[in-house]
Formats: C-alpha cells, structure tokens, sequence
C-alpha cells in the first residue's frame, strides 16, 4: 500500500479545474473548493463530486440533496481561495461575488467558465471521503473565458490567453 504523502506528491502531477461547490436549501447554505469532480456519463449527464467526510458542506450538500459544480475561469483564483479557507464563514465565503440560481435552487457563479446544477442522486462513503453522484439539471457555459487549474500544488490558467501568453 502507498502511503499518504507518496499518494499526495504523485497526485500533485494530475492537473485538475478547479471548482468551487455550492448548495442550498433546508440545511442552509454551504460551499467549498473541490478538484474532485469528474464526468461520469452524459446519459443521463452525472458527475461524480468528492467531499471530505469530516467537512461542515458535507452535511449540508448531503441535506440538501443539492448541488452546483462552479468551474473557476483563471480570474476567479481569489474565490478559489475563499471557499478554501476553512476559517471563513459561509456568509464571508460567498461575499464578494455575485450569485444567481439555475433550477435547483443551489448558487451559481457568475464569470465562472461553466457551471452544472444538479440534484444528488446517490451518496457513497469512501476512505475519508463522500461521493456523490449528480444528475445534472441545468447547465451553463461561457467558453470566453480561460480556466483555472490546479497542477503541481498551485494554480494555473489554460486556455486560449495561456496558449498566446506561452507563444
């Protein structure tokens, strides 16, 4: 078995968008800065969103049975870093962007490269970490805008502006 740190320092090499996951509803609202969300299959569209079990957004996406995947354009890194902060409060995380709603009713950012609004449709408990899986409802998408990775422990754009920058 590999242990913690070898899997972390192997992982640093796997770029990932980053994404910052929002809810809302009965439990209130919540949101946190997440790399892992992948694709599952597009009939019926679902994602697959990882969160840490011991996470107070846990509970509440969990509660909710609601969630909205917010892909960060290369401008939003200071969202990224909020969300990130676990000494922050919901209200200070949210603050300093504006918020619109899809269907479900969970917060959706505005200037983000896309986001997908989804109702949870199943949960499964890995290692130290919830799965969800999410069937999206809603979905919206500005391909105007570079996004923002995080690769080798930091953040980094991609995208057209990147490609021009690198030329």
């Amino acid at each position: 078995m590999v242990d913690k740190t070898t899997f972390r320092d192997a992982m640093a090499g796997l770029g990932a968008a980053v994404n910052v996951v929002t809810t809302d509803g009965p439990a209130g609202m919540a949101g946190c800065t997440a790399s892992a969300v992948c694709a599952v299959t597009d009939e019926p569209p679902t994602l697959l969103v990882c969160i840490h079990r011991a996470s107070r957004n846990n509970a509440a996406m969990r509660a909710n049975g609601r969630l909205c995947v917010n892909v960060l354009s290369a401008e939003q890194r200071d969202v990224a870093m909020r969300f990130a902060d676990k000494d922050l409060s919901i209200d200070a995380r949210f603050a300093g962007a504006e918020w619109d709603r899809l269907v479900t009713g969970a917060p959706v950012l505005h200037g983000a490269v896309s986001a997908l609004d989804c109702e949870i449709v199943s949960v499964t408990e890995v290692g130290t970490h919830t799965v969800f899986f999410c069937e999206t409802k809603a979905a919206q998408t500005a391909s105007d805008r570079d996004g923002l990775i995080y690769f080798g422990r930091d953040f980094h754009r991609v995208g057209a502006a990147a490609l021009s920058a690198a030329a």
